[in-house]
């Protein structure tokens, strides 16, 4: 009976543990485990028992409360290994003990000295011992990507014969290209008496960038179990992500193949993975990077807002993220500024919006992102429909620990159709600007109230300045944005003297 159902056996708390600086503690690993269970994970390898003491009992309190899944304990293909994991996974309701060695005749010279014949009898005896404790047994053949085909099914239809339930066939340094990994995956199913009775599984690495692309061509050529870890992290450039592969198969209507996994736990399971190891995911990471349904470009922009499905083969909400992301740059159109000015409840005309898009491109020039308290201040510009007296053309300063704060302003006097200029120093830059603005203007004017704010997000955020000035007893204030927070000062001092 063909068997169309995918196992997903994830790794992040051994293998994806084994990145440096990554490493949990009993406590966050149990609760990485509980949100693996939630995201539906049939398998879950919880370390390696032999290792250390502390994951000794990381593996023991993970199986004692985990219900559903699989709880998995790698080993060696020692007795000392074996006994270790049987001791640890001993709570769980479903046990595994996941054994192994070598299989590339690499490693078999360089790392175990040994010879075909020898680290094959070891490998069976392992599956035997193993079988004394559980039932469930995964043998895996390290390196089985650079191993010889040949000797590779010998070495899996004996530990068939030895009781192995699930064969891992892992391409541990991530050398195969999909073609060669699936022609190996075909090979052991033509060539191996047995594979028929167990679950074929595959462990991909990622050092060529080809883990997900191996995993997926591997449960095509008949795989049933795919090894895999939150946001791809693991040894080296790490293992294939269980958010690839899951959605792959699920994006792919034509697949006929099932999963278990809860997708709308994706986005969670990924940021909690993310925190609690410290290992921040890429920005265009796929599925689950910042940027995977962020839309900056003009042209994308328009087509997401017209049909989502123009530009994005899988709906965010599909994976937990509410929605896409209209991030608005120099580089987007009128129709996402449109846009995302309507979401802020402001009503557009069309005889409108190709002004409000130019003041718009002037800030976009400056920031690499504009953000919606951004587009309030272009907003709250473009309200003043009256006409301004002095417009700022320049403002130039000098100022720090060992000069004189100085300051060059030249305005345009657009009623006389002048421009002006004058410098003057100061306590500080803005105080100079200040002065030289009122050598020009030649009002006896006071500053009252000076209030500064960045008012968005990063470190080129905008500055907002407040400024209320007083002139022949009468209050005026004044406004001004931008992110050089020595020109918002002047274009705030400004907007309140064309009030006067």
């Amino acid at each position: 009976m063909k068997n169309n159902k995918i196992y997903v056996f994830d790794t992040t708390l051994r293998d994806g543990e084994q990145v440096p600086g990554a490493s949990l503690n009993t406590v966050e690993k149990v609760e990485i485990a509980k949100q693996l269970e939630i995201l539906g994970v049939d398998v879950i390898e919880a370390g390696f028992p032999i290792s250390s003491p502390g994951d000794f009992e990381s593996v023991r309190q993970i199986a004692k409360v985990i219900k559903n899944a699989t709880v998995c304990g790698l080993t060696r293909a020692m007795p000392k290994d074996i006994n270790a994991a049987a001791e640890a996974i001993k709570p769980a309701k479903y046990p595994r003990i996941h054994t192994g060695i070598g299989s590339s005749d690499v490693h078999i010279k360089y790392k175990f000295k040994s010879t075909r014949e020898k680290v094959l009898a070891q490998g069976v005896a392992a599956v035997r011992y193993a079988k004394k404790y559980v039932e469930d047994v995964e043998f895996y053949a390290e390196d089985a990507g650079r191993a010889d085909n040949a000797f590779l099914a010998q070495m899996i239809e004996e530990v068939i014969k030895a009781g192995a339930t699930v064969v891992n066939i892992p391409d541990t340094t991530g050398y195969c290209f999909p073609d060669e990994y699936k022609a190996k995956i075909e090979y052991l199913f033509n060539h191996v008496k047995g594979i028929e009775n167990v679950i074929v599984s595959v462990h991909c690495h990622n050092d060529l960038g080809l883990a997900t692309a191996n995993t997926l061509v591997g449960i095509e050529a008949g795989a049933r179990q795919a090894e895999v870890t939150i946001n791809g992290i693991g040894e080296r450039a790490g293992n294939s992500a269980l958010e690839e592969v899951v959605m792959a198969i699920k994006t792919r209507k034509n697949i006929d193949l099932s999963l278990d996994i809860n997708t709308r736990e994706i986005y969670k399971t990924s940021r909690m993975v993310s925190m609690m190891m410290g290992m921040p995911v890429q920005p265009n990471k796929a599925i689950v990077g910042k940027n995977a349904f962020a839309h900056s470009s003009g042209i994308h922009q328009d087509g997401v807002l017209k049909k989502r499905e123009n530009y994005e083969i899988i709906d965010p909400v599909d994976i937990g993220v509410d929605k896409s992301a209209i991030v608005l740059t120099a580089r987007s159109g009128r129709a996402a500024l449109r846009h995302r000015l309507e979401l802020l409840g402001y009503k557009i005309k069309k005889t409108k919006i190709d002004s409000i898009y130019e003041k718009f491109l002037e800030i976009a020039d400056q920031k690499k992102e504009i953000f919606d308290e951004d587009l309030k201040i272009i907003m709250a510009g473009g309200e003043n429909g009256k006409k301004k007296r002095f417009d700022l053309d320049l403002v130039q300063v000098i100022c720090g620990n060992k000069n004189i704060p100085t300051a060059t302003i030249r305005i345009k006097d657009m009623q006389n159709v002048k421009i002006h200029e004058a410098t003057a120093t100061g306590t500080g830059p803005i105080d100079a600007a200040y002065k030289a603005i009122d050598s020009i203007i030649k009002k006896n004017i006071r500053l009252k109230e000076f209030l500064v704010q960045a008012i968005t997000e990063g470190i080129d955020a905008q500055g907002k300045v407040n400024v209320e000035i007083v002139q022949s007893g009468k209050d005026y204030y004044g406004f001004g944005a931008d992110t050089d927070i020595i020109v918002a000062s002047v274009k705030a001092y400004l907007d309140a003297i064309n009030k006067i």
